[in-house]
């Protein structure tokens, strides 16, 4: 019986830890830029984009479509940006029980 007592510990230690972690990581960001630095996007740790940077050059262009890839580029590299970082720090909570890291319950 001390197993499963120690083990429900443990899960509500994890628990914590984890809530924790989450609350953190939404006031950590991430930057990703395309186009040489003429698009920036900035995302969250918990997912969500923070800001988007367009360069007022790259608005003189008359290639939209460039000027598209550009913005999907770099908020695709911010968010992947921010899943890895999600990732990364859930791995360290369940290091310790064996667990793979749990980026799927961040959102």
């Amino acid at each position: 019986m001390s197993n499963m007592k120690k083990l429900m510990q443990q899960a509500s230690t994890m628990q914590q830890d984890m809530k924790r972690v989450q609350e953190e990581l939404a006031s950590r960001t991430v930057e990703f830029s395309s186009g040489g630095g003429m698009v920036t996007a900035t995302a969250r740790g918990d997912g969500s984009l923070a800001e988007l940077k367009i360069d007022p050059r790259v608005l003189e262009a008359s290639d939209v479509e460039m000027m598209q890839d550009m913005v999907l580029a770099a908020v695709n590299g911010a968010l992947e940006a921010s899943r890895q970082l999600q990732s990364d720090e859930m791995s360290k909570i369940t290091a310790g029980m064996g667990l793979p890291g749990l980026p799927g319950l961040m959102g």
